[in-house]
């Protein structure tokens, strides 16, 4: 066991789950929420932070300041406070309450937007706020996560060879997509080193990313309402758009196996079953990437309330097949895949809210 000083330098890097059990298809999750900011964003903000340090953005005095809707925040609260850093972090009505009241605790300020902007929503709004923030004080050092190589570089760097190492058959890496920095480090990293394995990217309806058309989303993690600078569709093998009633019902499945985890591994697992069935792949060594734990869902995703508020009463009552129930299926596209109208509408109904993207 390791001895440290810094938290930054404590990260289960090497623990992965077989679900086959669970799923009834052959999967390991590769588990990314064992550390001390609680997800697998520890590793862009620890490699955006050192990348600023090396460069000589970041003096004494200096203020880092990210747009946010969670896991990031928390990590970069965390190194901020460990190398006495100031930090402010931006975040808009989705993020939930004790993942803010944490990043305070770790001594960061926490700048809330209440409104959507008219165009880009909560998450240009978001933006908006830093580069207001950045332009009224040269101190403020943004190190925008959005278009910044250190968010891909640390997958490529870490996750990638990680997952290489410990599965030399690998046939398929499923990878969720948000500001597609760990989708784009671990497809580059195979198309370098293993050609051969298939990358699929895993996606929330509603998301634009992939052109779908843009619809309310309620579930932080994965998803974009603007497309995400770093994305490079020619190094994606396929795309799999998942709902988010499907997410839910597949974080109460593992949760009924023990293993409560994070609402965008609900849609990543959830993705990667459908794809694995509808492919008939019995035989693909297939690894999911869980980006972090379920704790913080504990309000929203395992709450029955929240959940019966949002997607109705019939949601949990039978355990469903994560590969997708008859007219619920998340089906794998290979051209960019957009909601039907009547999801649109359904995601309208059940919540006015503006887009997320963590």
């Amino acid at each position: 066991m390791p001895i440290i000083r810094d938290p930054h330098l404590f990260n289960e890097q090497s623990l992965f789950v077989d679900l086959e059990g669970v799923l009834g298809c052959r999967l390991f999750l590769k588990i990314e929420g064992f550390n001390f900011a609680g997800s697998i964003k520890l590793k862009p903000a620890r490699e955006m932070v050192e990348r600023a340090e090396r460069e000589g953005l970041i003096s004494p005095g200096s203020i880092l300041v990210e747009s946010s809707s969670g896991n990031l925040g928390v990590a970069l609260s965390m190194i901020a406070a460990s190398k006495g850093y100031r930090f402010v972090c931006v975040i808009d009505p989705r993020c939930n309450q004790p993942t803010q009241q944490l990043m305070e605790s770790l001594g960061a300020q926490v700048d809330l937007v209440t409104e959507p902007d008219p165009v880009d929503g909560f998450l240009g709004a978001r933006l908006n706020h830093v580069r207001d923030l950045c332009a009224s004080d040269e101190r403020y050092i943004w190190l925008n996560q959005y278009t910044n190589p250190g968010n891909w570089g640390a997958h490529y760097r870490w996750t990638a060879p990680e997952i290489s190492n410990q599965f030399p058959d690998l046939d398929v890496l499923f990878v969720g997509a948000g500001t597609t920095g760990t989708l784009m480090g671990c497809a580059r990293y195979f198309r370098e080193h293993r050609p051969d394995v298939r990358i699929v990217a895993v996606d929330a309806a509603g998301s634009v990313s992939f052109g779908g058309q843009p619809a309310p989303r309620l579930i932080p993690g994965l998803g974009m309402s603007v497309r995400p600078p770093q994305l490079d569709e020619a190094l994606i093998d396929d795309v799999v758009m998942v709902e988010e009633l499907d997410t839910v019902r597949a974080c109460h499945r593992l949760a009924a196996a023990g293993f409560t985890l994070g609402g965008s591994t609900g849609t990543v697992v959830h993705g990667a079953a459908s794809w694995l069935t509808q492919h008939d792949a019995q035989d693909l060594t297939a690894v999911a990437i869980s980006p972090d734990m379920g704790r913080p869902y504990l309000d929203t995703v395992y709450n029955p309330d929240w959940v019966h508020d949002h997607f109705g009463a019939e949601v949990l009552a039978t355990p469903d097949d994560l590969a997708g129930a008859p007219g619920r299926r998340s089906d794998p596209v290979s051209e960019p895949q957009h909601p039907s109208r009547e999801a649109v509408a359904g995601y309208a109904a059940t919540a006015a809210l503006g887009n997320f993207v963590q």
